[in-house]
């Protein structure tokens, strides 16, 4: 079983018209190195394009968040994020042949068309949060049993991301490993990535075991903090074992969150307590985990219809809204498909 590492955000803050074309370059450039043809690879541009100039032209600012995805096929993926005022009438802006901005394009509904997988995400007065995936030749993607989705966006002035963050698909469950390498920078990033890397040598039997390991294998590291959490559907049971601020909420759809419980150390350094707590799980609820690149006392209460919207975008909104800005971050979100 595969243990698929997730690559770091690439970001790109439109908050001129100029910009829109840096986009469409990031997005075409990735779309090319992840092997799309050029009709697909011009479809991604469009579709960077047409986010950068909806940013441009309804909001102070954003950013464009972009990166690859390998699982379980090249995919591009591209989340535009801002602090706008918020669509008004979604349905309306949702029409295809509408632009919003007032390009060349046709707004939303040509992202939406031109999208593999679209989702969306606005709120009057906090601002909109828009997802998209391609993938080459418009394959379908397959219908995984959990749905999990992230944002991993280095520091302010970093090159390197200090945070890493991989996933393991079991027949009955899926495994969720957040890293974040003391400090910042490529050391951080190193350090990271080798406990990634860890999760490729077996397949562990417990989350316990698996943080064991992963300590062991950053010795020759800086050290970093780490959590490891099971989530088996079949049992509906969510097993976590964790070292240092890396933290998991478990919401359920009624409004129920169960925090996990992490161990004080430095992975690689200074840890001794390696122990797996259990939590039943919530068929309707979503997974989240995080760095202490995040604030600890986010909340989606007051988020009118984000609890149903996809991974990706209550991720976006999350890293929005409770960003410390002053470190590395990673937030991902999972919940399954019922």
């Amino acid at each position: 079983m595969e243990v698929i590492a997730h690559h770091a955000h690439q970001i790109v803050r439109v908050v001129e018209a100029s910009q829109p074309s840096a986009v469409r370059s990031a997005a075409r450039t990735l779309a090319d190195r992840a092997g799309f043809q050029e009709t697909d690879s011009y479809r991604a541009g469009i579709v960077a394009t047409e986010m950068a100039t909806n940013l441009v032209k309804h909001s102070t600012g954003g950013e464009i968040l972009l990166r690859t995805v390998d699982d379980p096929v090249p995919q591009l993926e591209l989340i535009a994020i801002d602090r706008g005022p918020g669509i008004a009438d979604l349905s309306a802006a949702l029409a295809d042949g509408q632009s919003t901005a007032g390009s060349n394009g046709t707004g939303l509904g040509a992202i939406r068309r031109l999208s593999d997988d679209f989702d969306i995400h606005s709120a009057i007065g906090r601002g909109t949060v828009v997802w998209s995936r391609l993938r080459p030749g418009r394959v379908p993607a397959g219908r995984e049993p959990f749905a999990i989705a992230g944002i991993s966006v280095a520091k302010s002035g970093e090159t390197e991301c200090g945070d890493a963050w991989a996933v393991q698909r079991r027949p009955a469950s899926v495994v969720a490993l957040v890293a974040d390498g003391l400090g910042h920078g490529h050391y951080a990033a190193a350090a990271a990535s080798a406990a990634i890397e860890s999760l490729h040598a077996e397949t562990y039997r417990g989350c316990a075991p698996a943080l064991e390991a992963v300590h062991n294998a950053l010795r020759h590291t800086r050290g970093a903090a780490a959590a490891i959490l099971e989530l088996d559907w079949s049992r509906r049971v969510a097993a976590f074992a964790g070292v240092g601020n890396v933290s998991a909420a478990l919401l359920g759809h009624e409004g129920v969150r169960r925090q996990t419980v992490s161990h004080n150390g430095t992975l690689g350094h200074q840890a001794t307590h390696f122990r797996e707590y259990s939590y039943p799980w919530d068929r309707q609820g979503l997974l989240i985990m995080h760095s202490d690149g995040l604030v600890s006392h986010w909340s989606l209460d007051s988020y009118r219809g984000l609890f149903l919207r996809h991974p990706a975008i209550i991720a976006g909104v999350l890293y929005r809204d409770f960003n410390r800005g002053r470190d590395d971050v990673t937030v991902i979100v999972g919940r399954e498909q019922v």
